[in-house]
């Protein structure tokens, strides 16, 4: 039995359902509070939540969690991807159950927070999306959105352009390859045995292939060829060839009569 079945075996039980989809609400909370505070306010609360490593080695602990509630964005923004976790979140537990997600989203709060305590970089709600949209896009990948309600466009689209930013984000700031490494390291836990794989099955298809294509005739390739008149059994397949004494072989057409 694979070591997660046994794990959920024995803590299934203490699996929280629709985890994804309570952090999603918990952001709606969050910007609801936003909005009662003065926005003089809002900028101290919104740090107090962060994942700061300097605040998690003076003992404020909360930071390794508080920071995926904190909302994206203006109001509709926030509204929108809140909604956008929680559609995200449903199909996640369909596929994997409660455990299997909290063992992901759990994961990757400890991958991130570990990153920023020994490497000193503060993470916000951004790193926890990414991850669970690319979960999705290699679960669901022709799964459609539709984008401002209007137009249609598959998940995965949208997460290669994700990852397309995060590429770029890391080519114009090296230094942020570490917490990028860090934030998706449980995405590539997850999904990268299956990632390489895949591959080596591809690979190993190809290889296949190709000794299966070097071992085929060539066009117009023969194996008989009458000595007399010179003809094969490609140029005329209802040919019968016969060896003789000699070792040559003649066809039906040019064998005397009673030869063998």
């Amino acid at each position: 039995m694979p070591l997660i079945d046994r794990l959920e075996s024995r803590l299934g039980r203490f699996a929280i359902p629709g985890l994804i989809q309570a952090i999603a609400s918990l952001q709606l909370l969050t910007l609801l509070m936003f909005m009662i505070l003065q926005p003089d306010a809002r900028k101290p609360f919104e740090e107090y939540l962060l994942l700061n490593p300097e605040g998690i080695m003076r003992g404020e602990v909360w930071r390794l969690f508080t920071y995926v509630v904190i909302p994206s964005g203006n109001v509709f923004f926030a509204v929108v991807g809140a909604m956008f976790m929680m559609w995200l979140g449903r199909g996640l537990d369909e596929a994997w159950g409660a455990f299997r997600v909290n063992l992901y989203v759990i994961g990757g709060m400890v991958c991130l927070a570990a990153g920023a305590v020994i490497f000193g970089y503060e993470a916000g709600p951004a790193w926890f999306h990414l991850t669970t949209l690319f979960a999705f896009a290699c679960i669901y990948p022709n799964e459609e959105i539709l984008i401002f309600f209007i137009l249609p466009v598959k998940i995965k689209w949208i997460a290669w352009l994700a990852a397309a930013g995060l590429f770029l984000t890391v080519l114009s700031s090296p230094a942020a390859v570490i917490p990028v490494f860090f934030a998706l390291l449980n995405f590539l836990v997850a999904f990268g045995p299956g990632f390489i794989k895949g591959s080596v099955h591809v690979a190993q298809v190809a290889q296949r292939r190709r000794r299966f294509d070097e071992a085929q005739p060539a066009a117009g390739a023969f194996f008989h060829q009458c000595t007399v008149c010179g003809k094969t059994e490609v140029d005329d397949p209802a040919l019968d060839f016969r060896v003789n004494d000699n070792g040559d072989e003649i066809c039906t057409a040019c064998r005397k009569p009673g030869s063998v």
